[in-house]
């Protein structure tokens, strides 16, 4: 592995830990994906385009590596290690008031979008992807980029604006 990408790999992590989180809805399985996206990138390094996107490239292997994932459960169902099962409130316990609720109601929301709108609009609007760069990762057309996040982005605003009211 060259210092370039060892640097650039190391520099994306943070964005990938994002956008990982989006797609998962859990930090635990966001961390999992990155860890499974970086040993196969990095197994697979003689795959890498020279002179092409090297972040694209990473967050189109933590998309695949989810779809693997989701599959997975699908066919064999959720794993739960029952000496864990008990030991976390999920955090209820450290919220703070409205920011935290809010934050939680988002989270919540974006969990209840289908997968592909919720990885469009987790590409451009938290990792800031132009809606090409996006399209290129998710290997779909432009304009679907545009339909799915459309769709997402009035799915979002009808599962948080009843929150906020409720909120005031």
């Amino acid at each position: 592995m060259t210092d370039h990408l060892r640097r650039d790999l190391i520099g994306l992590m943070p964005r990938l830990r994002r956008f990982a989180y989006a797609i998962s809805g859990s930090m635990d399985k966001g961390d999992d994906l990155v860890q499974t996206a970086c040993e196969k990138a990095l197994s697979r390094l003689d795959q890498f385009q020279e002179g092409t996107r090297f972040d694209s490239w990473m967050f189109r292997i933590i998309q695949n590596s989810w779809i693997d994932e989701t599959r997975r459960t699908r066919t064999r169902g959720v794993q739960i290690d029952p000496e864990l099962a008990a030991l976390s409130d999920h955090g209820k316990g450290a919220r703070l008031a409205e920011d935290r609720m809010m934050l939680a109601t988002v989270r919540a929301a974006m969990a209840a979008l289908p997968e592909d709108q919720r990885a469009a609009l987790a590409l451009v609007a938290i990792e800031g992807l132009s809606y090409k760069e996006a399209a290129d990762v998710l290997d779909i057309p432009v304009g679907t980029v545009m339909s799915r996040l459309s769709r997402a982005r009035a799915r979002l605003a009808e599962l948080v604006r009843p929150a906020a009211r409720g909120a005031a």
